[in-house]
């Protein structure tokens, strides 16, 4: 028997708005003042969700996500107000931007697809002829994608954002300088556990003061690519595949079997042992993000205590 995933949660609060269901995330909204978000067990690539659930995923992200919002808090104001339950952050209320900010180290991932495919700009960035897979760029590039609430989300030049209203330009430009502060502090403390934060996303709202602040998730495997530092050069040097801990693994085994997310294509088969072979790798990058041994969190009444933690915690609130 492997451990039971939580797919999917459909709970009643007090003063309860709505809920929204992610790819990954169940989000309540509490009276339009906090945002309740469950990290799930669900898991999607090429913006489909997958028919299994992972067990453990939903904990290493919230857990990993929860820790990097504490430790960038005091160069970027995010929407964190406690995390009682280790699937669960409770924070503000914020207007979403309908932007992803993409941040990359690395010509790795789908720029390297574009760029092998002809593509020579990204959003508006320029890039060299001659370039290799996993090359590190001389100064990391911004490549905003749009947030699609259906279907793929697509790359979008900072111009255009602005041009169509998605933010204003003083509003990009603090978003844009909280992903380079983002970005170096993950990569400092990436660094310590002998890892390359190589890519990753941010997400940024707007809460009731006016204030801009990051939301959602933070360097989770799902929002991040690593690579294992020591290793780096030499498999550089040599054309090599990079040792790497992200989702990226799940895509290619995707795109081996036939699967990029297109009309017509199907999932391939989840088996039991994949599933714990994707969890296996969830939990050793939480444990080389962190330093620290996994805990896991009993899966077989997950739903029950979560819903006693969120309750208990919005009982605190007056709610």
């Amino acid at each position: 028997m492997i451990p039971k995933a939580l797919e999917s949660t459909n709970f009643l609060f007090p003063k309860q708005k709505n809920l929204y269901k992610g790819k990954v995330r169940d989000v309540y909204n509490i009276d339009d003042r906090l945002l309740v978000m469950v990290a799930t067990d669900r898991i999607s690539a090429f913006d489909v969700v997958l028919p299994r659930g992972i067990p453990y995923k939903g904990q290493v992200l919230n857990q990993i996500a929860s820790r990097f919002l504490d430790a960038t808090a005091d160069i970027v104001p995010n929407w964190k107000i406690a995390s009682p339950d280790p699937m669960v952050t409770v924070g503000r209320l914020c207007k979403p931007f309908a932007v992803e900010m993409v941040i990359r180290g690395f010509l790795t991932g789908s720029s390297w697809r574009n760029y092998k495919s002809g593509a020579r700009e990204i959003c508006g960035v320029g890039l060299t002829e001659d370039m290799r897979e996993h090359q590190r760029f001389a100064e990391p590039i911004i490549t905003p994608s749009t947030k699609a609430s259906e279907g793929h989300d697509e790359d979008i030049a900072p111009e255009d954002i602005i041009l169509k209203g998605l933010m204003s330009e003083a509003e990009y430009a603090v978003v844009d300088n909280y992903t380079r502060k983002l970005f170096e502090r993950g990569s400092e403390i990436a660094a310590k556990h002998g890892l390359i934060l190589v890519d990753t996303k941010y997400e940024f709202g707007k809460g009731e003061d006016g204030e801009i602040y990051l939301i959602d998730e933070i360097h989770t495997p799902d929002s991040s690519r690593y690579f294992i530092a020591d290793s780096y050069e030499a498999c550089f040097a040599k054309g090599e595949n990079q040792k790497q801990l992200s989702k990226e693994f799940v895509r290619e085994w995707l795109m081996a079997n036939g699967f990029q997310g297109h009309s017509g294509q199907k999932v391939p088969e989840m088996t039991d042992e994949y599933v714990m072979s994707v969890s296996e790798r969830y939990i050793e990058l939480y444990e080389k993000v962190t330093g620290e041994t996994f805990d896991r969190a009993d899966t077989e009444r997950s739903s029950e205590r979560i819903e006693s933690n969120i309750r208990a915690f919005l009982s605190e609130y007056d709610f």
